[in-house]
């Protein structure tokens, strides 16, 4: 064996405790880390080396180059996007995704039955979000990835409407999407399905400061297309201010026009593990397929979201992703693999995490980090109005915090205060639209945030406004 490589192996104890000890350390002051970076130096390029340093010598080099380009993302203050942080438990079941280093394909192979991990796994979210077992699903990288994968099978449904299986002949019909608040993930994966923006039909917002679909609208446009094969994208949880399409009043419109109905609720699905919340997903059982994002209020590591999809769809599904030229798989009619059922062939264990996160935590964890974000974020929005500048833009309806400042010098005032923040690097949120209106949005998702939290950065944006 290379020498280097049996000098690792022999001392693996000692250099995986060392390992332990660094991210221990990370973790254990996460609160204290800058969620931001500043003045930041580019690394000169180097050549990469004919002998290796060994592990014990690299993670000292990691550390000496790379330490400063760590954010605290994963810590209790940073808010930008929709971030999640990692718990404990999904943590262990990162690192143990790495050391048993499977890719789970089927269930009965003897080469590898971590599959039935996943299926497990998968029957917990289910289970979670209160959805029927008709829903069938698999893990993929984010919520581009599952809205790609949902959207694939759409559009092989929206060929079937016309004979035509598009998985073989390719795009040979119109196809038009129907959408009011779509996120750029779900734009995106039109894109590389070869479906085409231009292909939206974009249905109005329901009157008021709402984001959410008129279902009136809606309808109106389904009786205009009614020869043409449509998909239906709605909402479950805009990402500016996390508003709902009415799920009911679309499952009904199903009753009486077909279309395909995709819901992309990749992290307003967890308004379902509590009582308070999951009125806002009435109806969302009878979509045909959902996405739903895990790094995010699932708070497991990147990158890790699922796709659901009716069981209605099993045949097409695997006409869009089986593997039809490689016999040596089997037939995959009657040997269940992942590998057929999506985008993917080779994928790391991404169920433990969430199977470790769903074992240790259960349904009442997540659901007291949920009602706890969501507390946390009624916190923020009321101390805004009460002692800062700000003004909120939108009602806080769950878990995410839109607001701005008045007056011509909006953008301005809000690009410095962006730059302020950056510099102090105690409070990270992202700047968007809404309506027109440039705005601050502040994302509560992470296990870790305090009402502490929220006194600091309400500190932080007065300091910096």
């Amino acid at each position: 064996m290379h020498n280097t490589l049996q000098n690792d192996l022999d001392n693996l104890d000692y250099l995986l405790s060392l390992t332990k000890d660094k991210a221990a350390a990370y973790l254990t002051e996460i609160n204290e880390k800058p969620v931001s970076i500043n003045n930041v130096q580019v690394t000169i390029p180097i050549n990469l080396p004919e002998n290796g340093i060994g592990l014990e010598d690299t993670i000292k080099a990691f550390y000496e180059q790379h330490q400063d380009k760590i954010v605290a993302s994963s810590g209790p203050r940073y808010w930008g996007f929709v971030t999640g942080g990692t718990t404990p438990a999904a943590i262990a079941g990162d690192w143990l995704s790495a050391v048993f280093d499977q890719n789970p394909q089927g269930i009965n192979g003897a080469g590898d039955v971590s599959a039935n991990i996943e299926l497990q796994t998968i029957s917990w979210l289910i289970q979670l979000f209160g959805l029927p077992s008709y829903f069938k699903g698999c893990f993929v990288t984010g919520a581009t990835m599952s809205n790609f994968t949902c959207l694939a099978v759409a559009r092989q449904w929206a060929g079937k409407q016309k004979d035509i299986d598009i998985a073989r002949e390719g795009i040979k019909t119109e196809i038009k999407i129907l959408t009011a608040t779509p996120h750029s993930s779900a734009i995106k994966s039109l894109a590389m399905l070869g479906l085409g923006s231009n292909n939206i039909i974009t249905i109005k917002t329901v009157q008021g400061n709402r984001e959410a679909m008129d279902t009136a609208d809606l309808e109106a446009k389904l009786r205009e297309n009614k020869d043409v094969p449509v998909i239906v994208i709605s909402s479950g949880g805009t990402v500016n201010t996390v508003d709902f399409d009415d799920m009911q009043a679309i499952a009904d419109l199903q009753k009486r026009y077909p279309f395909y109905w995709h819901i992309d609720a990749a992290f307003g699905a967890f308004a379902a593990c509590s009582e308070k919340y999951s009125h806002l997903l009435n109806g969302w059982q009878f979509a045909d397929s959902i996405t739903i994002d895990c790094h995010k209020w699932l708070n497991v590591p990147y990158d890790s979201a699922i796709y659901l999809v009716h069981e209605k769809h099993t045949a097409l599904q695997l006409q869009t992703f089986q593997n039809s030229n490689a016999p040596y798989l089997g037939d995959p009619t009657t040997d269940f693999s992942f590998l057929n059922f999506g985008p993917e062939n080779s994928r790391r264990l991404r169920a433990l995490p969430a199977w470790f996160a769903l074992q240790a935590y259960g349904r009442n964890g997540f659901r007291w980090i949920v009602e706890n974000n969501v507390t946390l974020a009624n916190q923020f929005s009321q101390l805004l109005e009460q002692k800062t500048i700000f003004k909120l833009t939108a009602p806080t309806r769950l878990n995410v915090v839109c607001f701005t400042v008045e007056g011509e010098e909006n953008k301005s005032k809000l690009a410095s205060v962006l730059e302020k923040l950056k510099a102090s690097g105690k409070l990270f949120i992202s700047p968007t639209s809404y309506k027109g209106t440039p705005c601050l949005r502040a994302a509560f998702v992470n296990w870790r945030t305090t009402e502490e939290d929220i006194l600091i950065a309400i500190d932080e944006l007065i300091k910096a406004s």
